[in-house]
């Protein structure tokens, strides 16, 4: 099958890698145009592009949007009998959709209609899911709407990270992906329409939705810092200056010895001991933090970032 393909991060990387192995044409790749990216701001190619580049020696297509006479007629010149989109970036235009004959399908990394919208993995650990997965479905006009073609549960760890869910699911994607292609060939594949009035929303994260509230209970606490890991990182501020956390776990026990850590209030460090690492409160309980990154420096553990004097018992994160 002659396959147009877009995507952008590392997590679209698997399923473009295994079009090639399971013998698909790709007959072009759309990506994101090249970003200045780090202290340094030189410009950075995205990984889709990277493996492009090194492995495939597609042709590259980079528009600023996916939209416009030129861009249609790059992409009706390369005569894809199918588009596959792995998050690309961008919303597709009903008329990019429906260029290649056989359309345009999807891999979304959630068991839609859960989880509509740009950062799933984040919200699914965010809001405390237990089971996430991932959907292959035809596209339509409306975000993440179109027909079921597969779908595949997963279970998310207890201290699982969207980092590390990301990359676990970015495989998974490929295989359903490859698994949807050779339904479709074979002319297997039942679409499944989706009940909307189930549908939840994942919209893009962002720094000022990762700073932590730590007037909330210690479970939501320590899935929101899971669910914004890496990036954006979640955050809070020590004394009027921004700290990445990560690693986050829900203590139970004696946080500060006698009543110090029931009556502590959100926000406050119940705990700072280089042996036994950073314990805060929330509103119910205490979170530990296992590794930060203070504004200027590396990331490190949180007991580093102690023995360095870096935070003290009776400050306070806000």
């Amino acid at each position: 099958m002659r396959i147009l393909f877009w995507g952008t991060p590392d997590f679209a990387v698997p399923s473009l890698r295994a079009l090639a192995e399971e013998g698909h044409e790709v007959v072009g790749v759309v990506t994101q145009p090249d970003r200045p990216a780090g202290r340094g701001q030189k410009m950075k190619v995205s990984a889709v592009k990277q493996v492009a580049i090194e492995e495939g020696g597609y042709p590259i297509l980079t528009p600023d949007r996916p939209r416009g006479d030129e861009f249609m007629a790059s992409v009706r010149a390369l005569t894809p009998d199918l588009s596959v989109v792995v998050a690309y970036g961008h919303i597709l235009k009903p008329e990019v959709l429906e260029l290649p004959p056989r359309g345009s399908i999807n891999v979304h990394a959630s068991l839609l209609p859960e989880l509509r919208g740009a950062a799933p993995i984040n919200w699914a650990i965010a809001r405390g899911h237990e089971v996430t997965g991932v959907t292959v479905m035809r596209m339509v006009a409306g975000m993440d709407a179109g027909p079921i073609l597969f779908q595949t549960e997963e279970p998310i760890g207890p201290s699982e990270t969207a980092s590390e869910l990301t990359a676990r699911l970015s495989g998974i994607g490929a295989e359903a992906l490859v698994e949807t292609l050779a339904l479709l060939q074979l002319g297997g594949v039942e679409e499944r329409e989706q009940d909307h009035d189930l549908a939840t929303f994942a919209p893009k994260v962002d720094r000022a939705i990762a700073r932590v509230d730590w007037d909330r209970t210690a479970a939501e606490v320590a899935n929101h810092v899971r669910g914004m890991d890496e990036v954006p990182g979640a955050w809070s501020l020590l004394a009027g200056e921004p700290v990445k956390l990560f690693r986050a776990e829900v203590r139970s026990g004696d946080a500060g010895g006698g009543d110090r850590g029931s009556a502590a209030v959100p926000g406050a460090v119940v705990r700072a001991d280089p042996g036994e690492g950073l314990w805060v409160a929330a509103r119910d309980g205490w979170v530990s933090i296992g590794e930060v990154q203070p504004t200027g420096k590396r990331r490190m553990a949180a007991t580093d970032w102690i023995r360095g004097r870096g935070v003290a018992e009776g400050d306070r994160l806000d």
